[in-house]
C-alpha cells in the first residue's frame, strides 16, 4: 500500500503555498506564478524530488515581463532560530544575515544595502542601524545582505533589539533590475513587511 501523504500529493499541488515562508517562494516567471523549489517547497510539488522542474501555480505567459519587480519580503538567515527567538550573542559576534525576498528573478550591480534598526533596550543609546550589505544572489529572486559583527562590539548591548522597518532597502549606488526585461525593481516595502521579519534579541 503506498504512503498515503505521498498518493494524495497531486491533490495539494497548488492548495499551497500557505505558510508565510512558502508564499515568499512563489515568483512570477515567464510561464507565470511558480513556487520556487527549496528545502521545503518540494514536499507539495506532486513528488519528491527537491531538483524537480519548480511548479507552475498559475500560468500566464510572459508574467515577468508585465510586472515590476517588488519586494515581497524579508527573512532573517542568520543568527539562526524560529522568528520571535532569534538571539545574536555580542561577546562571540558573528553575522547578521537578511534574505530580500523579490517578487521575481533580480540582476544586482554595485552594493545594495537593508538597514536594520537597532532599537537601544538595552543600556546606553546610540547604537544602530546595522547596515547590511548586498552579498550574493544576483539573477535569483533571493538577495542575501550580511554585516559581520565582531566579538564585544560596542555597537550593540545586550537587551537590543534589532528589527526591520519600512522603506530599509537602498541602492547605494547600484542597482536591481528584472531579468526578463531589466526594469528597474521597486525596492520600497511597507511596514507590514518588516513586521513580519521578525526581531533578533541580543544577548550578552
Amino acid at each position: 500500500m503506498s504512503d498515503p501523504s505521498s498518493a494524495h500529493k497531486p491533490y495539494t499541488t497548488g492548495a499551497r503555498p500557505f505558510s508565510t515562508a512558502q508564499k515568499l517562494n512563489v515568483t512570477a516567471t515567464s510561464s507565470g506564478w511558480v513556487r520556487v523549489q527549496d528545502a521545503d517547497s518540494y514536499k507539495y510539488s506532486g513528488n519528491d524530488n527537491p531538483n524537480t522542474t519548480p511548479e507552475v501555480l498559475v500560468a500566464i505567459r510572459n508574467l515577468a515581463a508585465r510586472l515590476t519587480p517588488l519586494v515581497s519580503g524579508f527573512t532573517w538567515l542568520s543568527p539562526a532560530g524560529l522568528d520571535g527567538e532569534r538571539e545574536f550573542d555580542k561577546s562571540v559576534g558573528g553575522t547578521l544575515s537578511i534574505v530580500a525576498h523579490f517578487s521575481q528573478k533580480v540582476v544586482v550591480t554595485g552594493s545594495p544595502t537593508i538597514s536594520v534598526t537597532n532599537g537601544n533596550q538595552g543600556s546606553g543609546s546610540g547604537r544602530g542601524p546595522d547596515v547590511l550589505v548586498y552579498a550574493s544572489g544576483s539573477t535569483t529572486e533571493e538577495l542575501t545582505f550580511s554585516l559581520v559583527v565582531a566579538a564585544a562590539s560596542a555597537t550593540h548591548n545586550a537587551s537590543d533589539v534589532l528589527s526591520t522597518g519600512t522603506n530599509v532597502m537602498a541602492l547605494a549606488g547600484g542597482t536591481i533590475k528584472s531579468v526578463e526585461d531589466a526594469e528597474v525593481a521597486t525596492i520600497t516595502n511597507t511596514a507590514a513587511i518588516g513586521t513580519a521579519t521578525g526581531t533578533v534579541l541580543v544577548i550578552a
